[in-house]
């Protein structure tokens, strides 16, 4: 029996595509990598994910885990070879259990982050990753790239939000680890090692996820400043006045939003004058456990002293729910304006937020020396130090100009942020795109102890081979 006969009878004749079936799954979001695959192979259990990989596993062929296929760095994605089966973990999408007392939810890999925020509401409470792509993005790629958000300043990663998985290893055995102990001091932490690790060291089928109780009130504002310095002194300001209480603190260029409103006219910026043309803006919210008055008044003292010391120019709180999801939709849409308007050479960058004025400032300077006229998209999470520092084709440039010197590119920023003590990936992860610059950031016995975790966990490289590590030769 062939390999895709004994596939057939193990997950059913209609969930293993080939050919233009497959051709949805071989595509990455942004549409930089396009790969080939033997097929498309769609279990519904763990039982199955693990015969699965010991099939592929005995016949040597190499396996590309993917859950919703929205991530931005090829790490789901297969090569050209038409060797792999793409381990597609759609259907594996059911809430397993929710233990409201122990605050925490046992979820499949294919649950689709969304329907893991609604399930949780539910049962009052809350599960507080959030993301842009959270409509369709999975669990198990939230956990297989350390997704952090927009809330990583109060609830971390999803280290911080993971406490137990079940993984099906590259031999196909089935480690069963959900556990919803806060404490469990009893050897290696293996949880750790498989989060983050993008499906290279084995399939994650499901975790135990950690819960919290829901806010009572929380207050949203957009603020209007006229340097990066602002936003740090506003930061600095923010966590003295809130404490926890402060969940998102984002930071945007004024050309990001602009680029919104461009895209999406029913969207707007809701100030008038210079302070709708100012070049930098934040959106910061609190979640408050005590009452609504209780939120709005530290929130006011708070942006209150912002405006006296100048740290803010001008200010806009949300007086609703739905003047919030407008102020968020703002952020949440400039990925989508930014795909709308082209190609960009993108990094996902941690930058300690002492140095992240010096840091912009310099790179941009450094790339309209070298590459003139070229727009920085500018955003992401400055409460944590996440950066998205986006290339983008500006006059004189196009899409295909600018990616043709996309490596020129990524070694300019690289070497700032080196020069910075920063990270080349904050939440993203490795993938394709980012594998041959890891070796430049890390420290040479670090990067031979993942090659030794990669050879004996995955002896055979049949793990999502290509992505995060250069292979051994």
């Amino acid at each position: 029996m062939s390999v895709l006969d004994t596939l057939r009878a193990t997950v059913g004749d209609a969930h293993v595509r080939e050919g233009t079936d497959a051709a949805p799954y071989l595509t990455d979001w942004r549409e930089r990598y396009r790969g080939h695959a033997l097929a498309v192979v769609s279990p519904a259990s763990t039982d199955e994910v693990a015969a699965v990989v010991r099939t592929c596993a005995t016949a040597g062929v190499p396996i590309v885990p993917q859950g919703g296929n929205t991530g931005l760095c090829g790490g789901a994605t297969p090569d050209d070879s038409g060797r792999a089966v793409v381990l597609s973990l759609r259907r594996m999408n059911r809430i397993r259990a929710i233990d409201p007392y122990n605050d925490t939810m046992d979820v499949e890999a294919g649950c689709v982050l969304q329907s893991v925020q609604d399930a949780a509401r539910e049962a009052g409470r809350l599960f507080p990753l959030s993301l842009g792509s959270e409509g369709s993005c999975t669990i198990g790629g939230n956990l297989a790239t350390n997704a952090g958000g927009t809330q990583v300043l109060r609830y971390g990663t999803m280290r911080e939000l993971a406490l137990g998985l079940e993984v099906v290893t590259a031999r196909g055995d089935i480690w069963h680890g959900l556990r919803g102990l806060r404490k469990d001091n009893t050897g290696y932490d293996l949880r750790d090692l498989f989060i983050g690790s993008e499906g290279t060291l084995g399939v994650i089928t499901a975790a135990t996820l950690r819960l919290y109780p829901l806010p009572v009130a929380s207050c949203t504002a957009l603020v209007a400043l006229s340097s990066i310095d602002d936003a740090v002194a506003l930061l600095s300001l923010a966590r003295r006045g809130l404490g926890a209480s402060l969940t998102g603190f984002e930071l945007m260029a004024g050309d990001c939003l602009a680029s919104v409103t461009r895209a999406f006219p029913a969207q707007r910026l809701p100030f008038e004058g210079n302070a709708a043309t100012l070049p930098w803006y934040v959106l910061l919210e609190l979640s408050d456990s005590e009452s609504e008055a209780h939120a709005r008044e530290r929130f006011e003292t708070v942006l209150g002293d912002a405006v006296a010391n100048d740290s803010a120019r001008d200010v806009v709180i949300a007086s609703s729910f739905a003047q919030s999801r407008a102020l968020w939709h703002l952020r949440e849409s400039i990925p989508l304006a930014e795909k709308a308007a082209g190609k960009a050479v993108k990094h996902d960058i941690s930058i300690p937020v002492s140095r992240m004025a010096e840091f912009v400032r310099d790179t941009n300077e450094a790339l309209q020396h070298i590459f003139p006229g070229v727009r920085h998209v500018i955003f992401g999470h400055l409460g944590d130090g996440n950066l998205h520092y986006n290339v983008a084709p500006g006059a004189g440039w196009t899409d295909i100009a600018l990616l043709a010197r996309q490596e020129a590119i990524f070694d300019v920023v690289h070497a700032h942020i080196g020069r910075v003590g920063g990270s080349i990936s904050a939440e993203h992860g490795i993938g394709q795109l980012r594998r041959d610059a890891l070796a430049q950031f890390k420290d040479p016995i670090e990067l031979a102890l993942m090659h030794t975790i990669k050879h004996a966990l995955d002896p055979h490289g049949t793990m999502n081979p290509g992505k995060v590590l250069i292979a051994d030769s």
